[in-house]
């Protein structure tokens, strides 16, 4: 079943009397657990793409279905509850709450989707001790390092069970060894839980690790990639 289609995207931004064509025509649709790296220079719309997957923004023309509903036609307050219930997010930067310890930054999307407090905390132990953190629990993010936090931010994203999670340039601020470590926990965590991952990164370890790769140029699709049923690459287990 496909998790997300695309249907002649273009997404144009004006500012002041320039347009930019973001995304022009594309179509692509992503199955069930796929892991997928979206792979293009600067300027070439893969941040764009990541943005209307995720319903932050609406294409000017054409249609985005996610689970077979055309999510273009849904206003605001709709667009967010789906991205809550659906959608997990992994940043560059990891984006956690600072004055969060890291189990509360997990358990935050579970208590807004509005989780019983006895399965919120089952299920952020779990995603902790997933992502090999369970004995930093009660530490604030300026307490981790970069790997650790955006760990966390992995463990964040997939605590609500989304059917996708999307990722903008997630290794771009971790050195080699955080970086390899935490595509390995991805590429676990998709095998144990069926999520489909969708990557936008210039970095040759995320690409190594995709079973599909999609190339984009000056807003266009130049080569959509096939998805592989098998991993590229052998899971490792996360080292805590």
């Amino acid at each position: 079943m496909s998790v997300i289609q695309l249907e002649n995207i273009t997404k144009i931004y004006t500012i002041g009397e320039v347009e930019t064509r973001a995304l022009d025509d594309v179509s692509l649709t992503f199955e069930e657990g796929e892991f997928t790296a979206l792979v293009g220079p600067s300027g070439s719309g893969k941040t764009t793409l990541l943005q209307l997957m995720g319903c932050l923004d609406k294409p000017n023309r054409g249609v985005v279905k996610i689970h077979g509903r055309d999510v273009t036609r849904f206003n605001a307050n709709q667009r967010a509850d789906l991205r809550r219930e659906m959608i997990g997010f992994i940043f560059q930067f990891f984006a956690l709450v600072p004055v969060l310890t890291a189990y509360e930054n997990v358990e935050l999307p579970l208590l807004l989707n509005g989780v019983p407090a006895a399965e919120r905390h089952e299920r952020t132990l779990e995603m902790l001790e997933a992502v090999g953190l369970a004995d930093r629990a009660d530490h604030r993010p300026d307490q981790l390092s970069g790997g650790e936090q955006q760990r966390v931010a992995i463990a964040r994203a997939l605590g609500p069970r989304p059917a996708l999670v999307l990722a903008d340039e997630p290794t771009a601020n971790l050195d080699t060894a955080n970086g390899t470590q935490a595509m390995e926990i991805m590429q676990r965590l998709n095998q144990q839980t069926g999520t489909a991952f969708i990557f936008a990164t210039h970095d040759p370890r995320v690409v190594a690790f995709a079973r599909r790769v999609v190339k984009l140029r000056d807003g266009r699709v130049i080569d959509n990639g096939s998805a592989e049923k098998t991993p590229a690459m052998a899971v490792t287990p996360a080292s805590p």
